[in-house]
């Protein structure tokens, strides 16, 4: 038996990174999966492993939350499980000079508009079908500490408040909402390039999708986390232990 047997979820952002981490977690627990990203092939190909559906979606289109979340339903009768993990790609050079205001467009639509949406469509979709609902967001250590990336970081800290108020909302239904601040993950939109970067974690590595994932189980959980919501729980190793500025590039 899995710990989430007989839940079903979207993902969003599930085709790689952390995204993809969280899926195959949420399938070996025995979750009923729907899949997004804007990456077809890729995304499409884990769902055909994962016997999930695949329904591609990009979230940069302000109104396709809306037809991600109905779609989603539709695939699997009713969903008491959000993960919204995408976020577009970004550079270390996006400072907050130089960021475009089409990259800063993107990222806010994807990150915080699509979260909202998406969390506010399945918040009334718990209550409405009564179920004891639970959403993970994952933010970032961005969200508290500026390092370069202005978007991203101004998306993170809208959605830890959004986290808030769904958690504070949907709470007395017994729907919990609440999020995972990953630290240095290689892949995705992070490059750990920086040489002996290994070393500058306290805990003397940097993290795996696979670490996130399990926080994310935990999270989702009755088992473990039934009286935790409204929370960012960071998943970092230690390294927000330390100022990010020394590796800004």
């Amino acid at each position: 038996m899995g710990l989430l047997d007989g839940d079903t979820a979207l993902v969003t952002g599930a085709a790689s990174g952390i995204g993809r981490g969280i899926a195959k977690a949420l399938a070996a627990e025995g979750v009923r999966l729907v899949l997004s990203d804007i990456a077809a092939e890729a995304g499409g190909a884990l769902a055909r492993e994962l016997d999930a559906a695949f329904v591609p979606a990009d979230l940069a289109d302000p109104s396709a939350a809306r037809r991600l979340f109905d779609a989603a339903v539709d695939a699997l009768g009713s969903i008491s499980i959000l993960v919204h993990c995408a976020s577009p790609r970004r550079r270390e050079s996006e400072t907050a000079l130089a960021v475009t205001e089409p990259e800063w467009d993107a990222m806010v639509t994807v990150g915080l508009r699509a979260g909202f949406v998406l969390g506010q469509a399945a918040g009334r979709h718990m209550t409405a079908g009564n179920i004891k609902g639970r959403m993970i967001f994952i933010t970032s250590l961005h969200a508290s500490a500026p390092r370069n990336l202005p978007h991203y970081s101004a998306t993170k800290a809208g959605q830890t408040m959004v986290v808030k108020e769904l958690a504070r909302a949907l709470g007395p239904a017994g729907i919990r909402v609440n999020a995972i601040a990953p630290g240095a993950i290689p892949g995705g939109g992070f490059d750990a390039s920086i040489a002996a970067f290994d070393k500058m974690v306290p805990l003397g590595r940097t993290g795996t999708p696979d670490d996130v994932a399990d926080m994310a189980v935990a999270l989702l959980c009755d088992r473990f986390s039934r009286y935790v919501t409204g929370t960012t729980v960071a998943v970092d190793g230690g390294i927000a232990l330390y100022n990010w500025i020394p590796f800004a590039s």
